[in-house]
C-alpha cells in the first residue's frame, strides 16, 4: 500500500565522534556496537488513508557491527496520543512491512524488540531536543564551521536525509535493555514514501 511520512527528527548514539555507521563503518563506541534512538516528528503522512500527521515516533536501535553486517535489534515506541489505526499503520511501515526504505533496511533486522504505547515529545530548533516517557532523552547540540554554520554529512550511505547536521547528543536512554549514554547526535528533516526517488538513500534505523 501506497505510504508517506514527512517532517524532523533528532537522534542520538553511543559511538564517540563521528558516528561511522551512515558510511558503513565500524561503531567507535568503546565496545565496538552503536546503540541509539532517534524521534521522528511526523508533520505530513498517511498510508492508504490513514493521517499521520502530528505523530511522533521513537526507533530504537542495536547495531553490533557495521551496518551491512546485519543482525540489528530494533524497537518502537510510538506516542501515546496516536490513534491503535495510526500506530498499527506505523508499525508496519517501520517494520517494512509496507516496503519502500524501511522495506529494504528490514533485511539487515536479526530481532525486532517490539512496539510500545508511552508520551514521545519532540521540539524542533536548531537545537532540538526530544524524549521518551522517563527513559530516554537528547537536546541535540550541533558542532559548527568557522562561520558558525552547522558541520553536516552529505550523501552518505545510510541517511535519514540525504544531508543532516551532526554534533553532540546530551541526555539519557535506558530502553528495550539498550542503556547507553548520549554521544553523538545528529538532526534533519526528513521525508519517506513507499516510493522512494531512486537517487535518495536508503534511511538508517
Amino acid at each position: 500500500m501506497a505510504w508517506r511520512i514527512a517532517g524532523s527528527y533528532a537522534a542520538t548514539c553511543s559511538c564517540n565522534l563521528i558516528c561511522p555507521c551512515p558510511v558503513d563503518g565500524t561503531p567507535t563506541s568503546s565496545d565496538n556496537e552503536c546503540r541509539g534512538f532517534l524521534v521522528f516528528s511526523i508533520n505530513d503522512g498517511n498510508l492508504d488513508g490513514t493521517d499521520l500527521a502530528g505523530v511522533n515516533v521513537a526507533l530504537y536501535n542495536h547495531f553490533p557491527a557495521n551496518l551491512t553486517s546485519g543482525n540489528w535489534k530494533v524497537g518502537l515506541v510510538i506516542d501515546e496520543g496516536a490513534s491503535d489505526e495510526q500506530a498499527e499503520a506505523l508499525e508496519r511501515i517501520f517494520k517494512g512491512e509496507e516496503g519502500g526504505p524501511f522495506g529494504e533496511l528490514s533485511n539487515f533486522f536479526g530481532e525486532f524488540l517490539g512496539s510500545e504505547r508511552d508520551s514521545v515529545s519532540y521540539s524542533d530548533g536548531d537545537r532540538p531536543s526530544a524524549s521518551v516517557g522517563s527513559a530516554s532523552e537528547v537536546s541535540f547540540e550541533p558542532l559548527e564551521g568557522p562561520d558558525g554554520s552547522p558541520t553536516t554529512v552529505k550523501g552518505a550511505m545510510f541517511g535519514f536525509a540525504p544531508e543532516f547536521k551532526i554534533g553532540r547528543g546530551r541526555g539519557k536512554s535506558d530502553r528495550f535493555g539498550l542503556s547507553f549514554d548520549p554521544i553523538y547526535g545528529e538532526a534533519a528533516d526528513f521525508e519517506f514514501a513507499s516510493e522512494q526517488p531512486a537517487e535518495a538513500p536508503a534511511g538508517r534505523a
